[in-house]
């Protein structure tokens, strides 16, 4: 797998700001076909109702992978060289036995970081969270309550969430010990908000994940959420000058995600609930699954994953010819779910939609 791959390091930023891996590391994963970090889902189990969600509504929970499969996939990332487990769900908070989970990853000598709705964000968990040196990615779409709890698909929802952000707040979050991050999608209902968020999240020294919503599940048939491509370049192109003016960050806007570049496809994949392998959320193609393959088999053998890992070679159109190529491919995840191929050029970028006759 190490052949024919091109990777242009002097392209690309010393890190990935959300990701923490360099250059170098990025680079050479690729030539060995190699992880450095991995995202699984526990289970799908869930107390809110995202209506950008990419779980379907009344998906079965049933046929999950057991803790002991999950550990031993773990233990299968750590062997192909994976730094990092990125817990997704469902709402990881609220998985029975997390922290023996988390106890066990941080025990493989391995990074954990949560991504959660704060349902289970107790003042005990946060400190648990904190001792375990979690990295928290804690979701919060807007600071108007009717308006989160109306993102969230339940009542009660933003204060659930800033009861968890208070908890983390007490236990030590955020600091050297504890990275915490705010994960936001930005839709039309929060768009004249997200400049301000932005800003707010920066003074506290939390870092903003901000991303564009994929085109999938729930998120096609509320399309009452729904952005434009030029609408999302101007509010990344708002976060970039305050980043510059207030906080000396220089950074090139880009999508799907504002201050950084997915490059995901790149060092890692996401392993389901169910045992499926996927590039990533947005591109739901099973390419093995963990209870039928060694997950290095997958890794190396995948068509799909060694296309994306090649994308400078295999990018298709106007996001292949792109200015910009060598340091981005878009969202794959929304080129995926809009056009049927994951290779196709990202129609929800930008660039492209200025293209367009």
């Amino acid at each position: 797998m190490a052949k024919g791959y091109d990777f242009d390091m002097k392209s690309q930023c010393a890190d990935i700001v959300n990701f923490g891996f360099s250059k170098e590391e990025i680079a050479q994963a690729v030539r060995n076909g190699r992880l450095l970090s991995m995202e699984i889902e526990f289970s799908l189990r869930c107390d809110f109702r995202c209506p950008y969600c990419y779980v379907p509504n009344g998906r079965s929970h049933e046929n999950e992978l057991s803790p002991e499969e999950i550990r031993h996939t773990i233990v299968q990332a750590k062997d192909l060289g994976a730094r990092r487990i990125i817990i997704l769900g469902g709402e990881p908070s609220i998985y029975p036995g997390i922290m023996d989970m988390i106890g066990f990853i941080r025990n493989q000598g391995l990074e954990v970081e949560m991504f959660t709705n704060g349902s289970g964000i107790t003042p005990t968990f946060a400190e648990q969270l904190i001792q375990q040196n979690v990295r928290v990615v804690l979701k919060l779409n807007t600071r108007n309550e009717n308006l989160q709890d109306r993102l969230a698909g339940k009542t009660g929802a933003s204060k659930i969430i800033h009861a968890a952000l208070t908890n983390l707040k007490r236990a030590g979050y955020p600091s050297e010990k504890g990275f915490l991050a705010v994960s936001t999608i930005i839709c039309r209902q929060n768009l004249d908000e997200v400049p301000e968020m932005w800003q707010w999240l920066r003074d506290q020294n939390i870092e903003p994940y901000f991303e564009m919503i994929t085109p999938q599940e729930n998120a096609k048939r509320n399309t009452w959420l729904d952005v434009t491509p030029l609408e999302l370049a101007e509010v990344f192109a708002q976060l970039a000058s305050i980043d510059r003016a207030l906080y000396g960050r220089s950074w090139e806007p880009q999508p799907p995600l504002a201050a950084n570049r997915c490059l995901r496809h790149q060092f890692s994949c996401l392993v389901t609930s169910r045992g499926d392998v996927m590039p990533c959320v947005g591109v739901t193609i099973p390419v093995g699954n963990v209870r039928e393959r060694s997950l290095s088999d997958i890794i190396q053998t995948s068509q799909v994953l060694q296309d994306l890992r090649n994308y400078r070679h295999t990018i298709k159109g106007p996001c292949g010819t792109c200015e910009k190529a060598v340091e981005c491919y878009g969202c794959r995840g929304a080129a995926f779910q809009l056009t049927g191929d994951y290779l196709a050029s990202d129609p929800m970028c930008w660039r492209n939609a200025v293209r367009q006759p």
